[in-house]
């Protein structure tokens, strides 16, 4: 057989062509030649037990000590801008200048007190979090909801084990360091509160939003896992939020669409759903998020939010069990 060639090759291509050979005859000789990768083995640090003395209630306590500079801020603040100072706006890194530009305005404008960061990624949200603060009259307390660390809202990020599936390991001070390294990755991001960790008992397959947020259906695993997940936030400076008080975990109804109503008394709270937040704020929990969530055997008024109940949060909660945060 012959082969017919239309367009005969110059001496150039050849040359190029047989020095390809050769590059390739001399990659594969390498590669039989090399060495097998060494086996990298990681070793585990060694992990102590969490203990609650090496972390006093010294968040608790700084809250009610006097600040001469806090004081002189709040006496300068009309009546609005210290009602301001309870809102916290919602803020997104990846929604553009437009959305930036409305967030500056809520806080030139009403002296918001804080802002929650949502969606984006950390670049983004470090120089959006700079310009926050440098409109903002009264320094702004930076927060995120961030139950399984920041990668849970943004891009390149680590995103550590979901609730759930920390409730099936033993050693509880592998929490209290992912906590720790959680709060770390906020300072970096000049943020100063998490709204975690979730103390919710799990015992309603039904539930649409607590699930695998949860430590666990047993009310002991959830506060002992929550409270070491809360002692690593708090070693680094962060406040973290015990949620969602009185207990979200025995519904069928998601409370960010309707109200959900728990028909239960005292008696079923405190032997069951009150007894991790008791543990928390025991330990100087630096926040409590109240659900919102109607309890007519606590508050009787028709369709009263528990957000929005006296009895709910200032009888049972700040006085009776003496939350101070």
């Amino acid at each position: 057989m012959f082969l017919h060639i239309k367009h005969p090759l110059t001496r150039k291509q050849i040359y190029l062509q047989l020095l390809l050979i050769v590059i390739l005859a001399a990659a594969f000789t390498s590669c039989q030649n090399e060495k097998p990768a060494r086996k990298v083995v990681f070793k585990a640090r060694p992990v102590e037990p969490v203990d609650t003395v090496k972390y006093p209630n010294a968040l608790i306590t700084s809250l009610h000590r006097k600040n001469r500079w806090v004081d002189s801020v709040f006496r300068r603040l009309t009546p609005d801008e210290r009602i301001a100072q309870l809102m916290i706006v919602e803020a997104f890194s990846n929604k553009g200048q437009e959305h930036a530009e409305d967030v500056l305005h809520l806080i030139r404008r009403y002296k918001v007190g804080g802002i929650i960061f949502f969606q984006g990624g950390p670049v983004r949200q470090a120089k959006l979090t700079n310009r926050f603060q440098a409109a903002s009259k009264v320094p702004l307390l930076i927060s995120m909801d961030a139950e399984s660390g920041i990668g849970m809202r943004m891009d390149s990020a680590i995103q550590y084990p979901l609730p759930m599936l920390l409730g099936a390991i033993n050693n509880d001070s592998l929490i209290f360091r992912m906590g720790a390294e959680i709060a770390m990755e906020f300072k970096r991001l000049g943020m100063h509160l998490n709204f975690a960790p979730v103390v919710d008992i799990n015992n309603n397959p039904a539930n649409p939003i607590i699930g695998y947020r949860a430590f666990g259906e047993n009310k002991n695993d959830v506060a002992s896992k929550s409270l070491a997940y809360m002692l690593g936030m708090q070693s680094q400076g962060i406040i973290a939020t015990a949620k969602h008080f009185p207990g979200h975990g025995d519904t069928n109804t998601d409370s960010h669409h309707d109200l959900p109503v728990i028909p239960y008394g005292r008696e079923r709270l405190d032997s069951l759903e009150l007894y991790p937040f008791r543990e928390l704020i025991k330990a100087g929990v630096g926040g409590i998020m109240v659900a919102h969530m109607h309890l007519p055997k606590l508050d009787s008024t028709t369709n009263l939010p528990s957000t929005l109940s006296k009895p709910i949060v200032t009888d049972l909660l700040k006085k009776e069990l003496r939350f101070g945060g």
